[in-house]
């Protein structure tokens, strides 16, 4: 990035780090610095504090380990818009190599990808992916429900005693 001043330009890098585990969890870095290496130490750094798990899910049916994101996702940065399609097994990342490299680090196997807008600007593609990968567990789907106990009404619970101690109606004789 460089930005023109009075007596020149001042040039500063800007390093993007993403880190991931492969097995659920990434984490995105952004720094900015006068140089290189300030840049990307400070970039790892912020990569490793923002660290985010990853759902993964199925594509038709739940034989193996999960390979693919669970629902459909969509980020957006800037504007860019990108979108994330579950795959059947055995399709592969087909995704530009940005998008791949970052779902490769989540861990996802098979995912298919959508993406709109100027996604030429390398760091709003790569906000959008990270934001799109975010919201993988925003949404509760069935199989994360717990178990719910369901407790007898009051009334049913004691309708005997109920019936028993409730007065008598008295019918007036005329």
């Amino acid at each position: 990035v460089q930005k023109q001043t009075t007596a020149g330009q001042r040039t500063r890098f800007k390093a993007f780090i993403a880190v991931g585990d492969k097995n659920g969890h990434i984490g995105l870095g952004v720094k900015t610095s006068a140089e290189v290496a300030n840049a990307i130490k400070g970039a790892i750094t912020l990569a490793k504090l923002t660290v985010v798990p990853v759902r993964r899910g199925y594509w038709g049916s739940r034989r193996g380990l999960p390979h693919t994101v669970p629902q459909k996702l969509q980020g957006a940065c800037g504007s860019v818009r990108v979108r994330l399609i579950p795959a059947p097994r055995g399709t592969g990342l087909v995704a530009a190599p940005a998008t791949k490299k970052m779902l490769f680090l989540a861990g996802v196997k098979d995912c298919y990808t959508s993406s709109r807008g100027h996604t030429r600007t390398m760091g709003n593609f790569i906000k959008a992916i990270f934001s799109a990968m975010k919201k993988s567990y925003g949404f509760l789907s069935p199989d994360l429900w717990t178990k719910t106990e369901f407790l007898s009404s009051p009334y049913s619970e004691h309708a005997d005693f109920l019936a028993r101690s409730a007065p008598k109606p008295r019918v007036a004789k005329a």
